[in-house]
């Protein structure tokens, strides 16, 4: 009786210690408890602000890893659907007769601000819209690091045509006249969604633009009948006025789920466009009227979301959506 007396005590400890929360912590690999913790809520900080997001939640005694105590993200990255690729082309590290000069790998906790920069807001007063009558805001927070890749998510926010992003850029921290460069990528879809990859003149705060000159390695607008379409276009001034000239690719295999490279080659005689090794597009710039393409240049990445290209999002158009980058990489 006395037995079964104790039994029963010890039973009912057990179920007074799960209803007040608590539980053994071991960190000896033993499974013996260290001692008596209290379970307590954490919250994902997905985005690595420290602040931490009210609707993804874990349960335990110790702080996992990418979750914090406090809930005070109210704009934290969705990662529900993002997917990092697996599979798709790439390219080498090194080529015959060229040296890297210059490349970001994106192994590193966060975006590496010795070379990067933001550009921030919706581009007013001076170029609302950015130049294109663009939907999104800009700001920083829309960019991580995840698995030794770039990611800059595309969002929507509360109210109608509220959208945000991030873009990024080399200037002043790293430019280059003539090279190859290789640009690793998954590219998010929907209608109204636009991803790039380009290159703008370093000189672009003296002269301006178009007379800067500008070197789109890759666009891709989303949409029914555009979600397999990149395209490499040049721009140049021509009295004042935008001149350029564009080629596109229509590929076989999936732009989002795999990986693709796209890359230019660019010398003092043209420029030439690649995805996945594939020539696809090429300019002569020899003629005086492209002496743009003579200077410096340095490199941006962005996603945006609406313009006059792409057109704006509807209710085809699925949040958020993801530009994702394996690797920058610049030869000479």
């Amino acid at each position: 009786m006395k037995l079964l007396y104790k039994n029963y005590l010890q039973l009912l400890t057990i179920a007074a210690l799960s209803l007040v929360g608590l539980n053994s912590c071991s960190s000896d690999g033993t499974g013996e408890p260290d001692e008596a913790c209290t379970e307590k809520t954490w919250y994902e900080d997905f985005d690595k602000d420290g602040l931490g997001n009210p609707n993804k939640t874990r349960l335990a005694c110790d702080q996992p890893t990418g979750f914090v105590e406090n809930a005070n993200d109210n704009d934290d990255l969705n990662a529900e659907n993002l997917v990092i690729p697996n599979s798709g082309y790439s390219t080498p590290e090194d080529y015959a007769g060229m040296t890297k000069i210059w490349s970001d790998e994106f192994n590193s906790s966060s975006l590496d601000d010795t070379f990067w920069s933001h550009d921030l807001g919706d581009g007013c007063p001076n170029i609302c819209g950015w130049g294109n009558n663009e939907l999104e805001k800009y700001q920083k927070q829309n960019v991580q690091i995840v698995e030794g890749n770039l990611v800059i998510t595309a969002k929507r926010e509360s109210g109608n045509n509220n959208y945000t992003s991030s873009r990024i850029k080399t200037k002043g921290k790293f430019s280059f006249k003539y090279g190859r460069v290789d640009v690793r990528a998954a590219l998010p879809v929907g209608k109204g969604i636009w991803p790039a990859i380009w290159m703008l003149g370093e000189n672009i705060d003296e002269v301006g633009w178009p007379k800067c000159g500008e070197i789109d390695i890759m666009e891709k607008i989303g949409g029914v009948g555009n979600e397999s379409t990149v395209y490499g276009t040049a721009h140049w001034d021509n009295s004042g006025q935008n001149a350029n000239f564009g080629g596109n690719q229509v590929v076989s295999t999936n732009l989002k789920d795999e990986f693709h490279v796209f890359s230019i080659i660019w010398d003092a005689e043209k420029i030439t466009w690649y995805i996945d090794d594939v020539e696809y597009h090429v300019i002569d710039t020899t003629p005086s009227g492209l002496s743009e393409f003579q200077e410096e240049f340095h490199l941006l990445i962005n996603l945006a979301v609406g313009g006059n290209w792409p057109g704006n999002p509807d209710a085809s158009t699925n949040f958020s959506q993801y530009l994702v980058v394996d690797y920058v990489r610049v030869f000479q």
